[in-house]
């Protein structure tokens, strides 16, 4: 299947349209969009990776500049650790888990650390440096075994030009010879949508004056990239926000963002750097906030300075130390989200990183960052509530059955959905329409829709699919996404 809405040229067994994606979604009429932010858990924040005991090499702190991404059964965290009696000396360290919640940090034997090689170091060629922050991509479709674990890392062996190396297993790593191939850029989060990759973060030349830009370059080897970069997100000088000069003063986007590509939209978490006037750094607060691509290179938030992952909500706290002694609440996203079974999880960690307290876990009910609901009032609402209705963009579903899910909530007596299937110029098609849906029976993640005996979609032609909120209390009733996906 492809979706009109999406760059990628790919077919998919599966699109996503979700509540807050207006391309996926372009058409509503009597429906409004609420986010959810991720909200601390009886006021505690959740520490799922800790610094290491005295002597290893992530004691002193471990920072979430790094990814975490699924191998075979397992998910792999490459994170950055510090050790006593170092500073800025971060090495990338390795931590697996089953479930995202509990990690553990493998006995690698790769690198030797304070006379012994009993850690979780991960071997980046004997070349130790400084590494700031590391983006890994895991291709096992990919020919050559040598090149299936791709890195984008930072290192100020370079100046801070990104450079890039390889690995057949993840853990032991081969550094291009073109390296640094890159210019300078602070990064949090790659993709690659068919034979492009993506690499973003703070960096590029687009806005004068302003230190931290949402920057993305491109290649397609991995080792050539664009200097050029695309400004991916703007938060300074837009009216009515007033134009703040200095270096860490004002609006600005720390960091790029951290990516999540669920194939035809990318989701970006990204750093909502607001600096104080004054310039000082120590004031600075730092929310995450929700970003959405369809070519990973141009964003949109679905609502702007929306914190999806809210700092002081956090319970982010920090011992008074040196300089940054009156820092305020702010957070730092890496690369790393993932799906598991009725959640979804994302990984990050406070900012500044030094003396951090660990890799922290936001959790959501799956897929559930936002929804779509009909009017609770205003002065169209007696209108809009006789007709709340979406519709999605065409949908190629290129001569193959499909079927629908929802993932919906709310649903009773006095609240539901009906689902049409409509051609590309808006037609219903004949048993697909309102009168033969079957009544959705209870609410959930993966609701089947079906039309009196059909559960699937079989048409020639491009569908878009109809949702209508019904009922005598519509409103009630909370769309997450739309789920598309082949009959197999």
């Amino acid at each position: 299947m492809k979706i009109q809405s999406s760059a990628s040229t790919a077919s998919r067994p599966e699109l996503v349209l979700f509540a807050f994606d207006d391309h996926a979604i372009p058409l509503q009429r009597g429906v409004e969009l609420h986010l959810r932010g991720r909200r601390a858990e009886c006021g505690r924040t959740r520490i799922v990776l800790p610094p290491g005991p005295a002597g290893a090499p992530d004691s002193e702190h471990v920072a979430f500049y790094g990814t975490v991404t699924r191998v075979g059964d397992e998910l792999w965290m490459w994170y950055l650790g510090q050790g006593a009696g170092e500073t800025w000396r971060q090495r990338v360290c390795l931590a697996t888990s089953v479930d995202g919640r509990n990690w553990e940090k493998p006995n690698l034997g790769l690198v030797e650390y304070n006379g012994g090689r009993d850690n979780n170091l991960v071997d980046m060629g004997g070349k130790v440096g400084n590494i700031t922050a590391c983006v890994v991509f895991y291709e096992p479709e990919e020919p050559d075994p040598a090149r299936r674990f791709k890195m984008v890392f930072e290192d100020h062996r370079y100046g801070a030009r990104f450079a890039v190396a390889f690995s057949k297993d993840g853990l032991r790593w081969r550094e291009s010879e073109r390296n640094p191939v890159g210019p300078w850029l602070e990064m949090a989060g790659g993709a690659r949508i068919d034979d492009m990759y993506i690499i973003c973060g703070q960096g590029g030349k687009h806005v004068p004056g302003v230190f931290r830009q949402f920057a993305s370059h491109i290649s397609y080897d991995f080792e050539h990239w664009s200097a050029a970069s695309c400004l991916g997100l703007q938060r300074v000088d837009l009216a009515p926000r007033p134009r703040v000069f200095g270096r860490d003063a004002g609006e600005q986007i720390h960091l790029g963002a951290g990516l999540w590509n669920r194939g035809n939209v990318i989701i970006g978490f990204y750093g909502m750097w607001n600096g104080h006037p004054s310039n000082d750094r120590r004031m600075t607060t730092m929310d995450l906030g929700l970003a959405l691509s369809q070519d990973g290179l141009h964003y949109r938030e679905p609502i702007p300075n929306f914190p999806i992952v809210s700092a002081a909500e956090d319970g982010w706290a920090k011992p008074p130390h040196g300089d940054q002694a009156l820092n305020f609440p702010a957070l730092i996203q890496g690369q790393g989200f993932e799906n598991i079974g009725d959640e979804t999880l994302f990984w990050y960690g406070p900012w500044p990183e030094q003396k951090s307290d660990g890799v922290r876990l936001a959790t959501w009910e799956r897929d559930r960052l936002g929804y779509l609901q009909a009017y609770l009032g205003g002065p169209q609402a007696s209108e809009d509530k006789r007709e709340p209705h979406i519709i999605s963009t065409p949908i190629d579903l290129e001569g193959a059955a499909a079927r629908v899910y929802l993932n919906i909530d709310r649903l009773n007596e006095y609240s539901g959905v009906s689902v049409e299937i409509l051609d590309e110029r808006l037609n219903r098609l004949p048993g697909y329409t309102r009168a033969n849906c079957n009544t959705l029976a209870e609410s959930g993640y993966n609701q089947l829709v079906t039309w009196g005996e059909r559960d699937f979609i079989a048409h020639s032609g491009r569908v878009r699919v109809r949702i209508d909120f019904t009922g005598l209390r519509p409103e009630d009733v909370r769309l997450f996404a739309i789920y598309i996906r082949d009959v197999i």
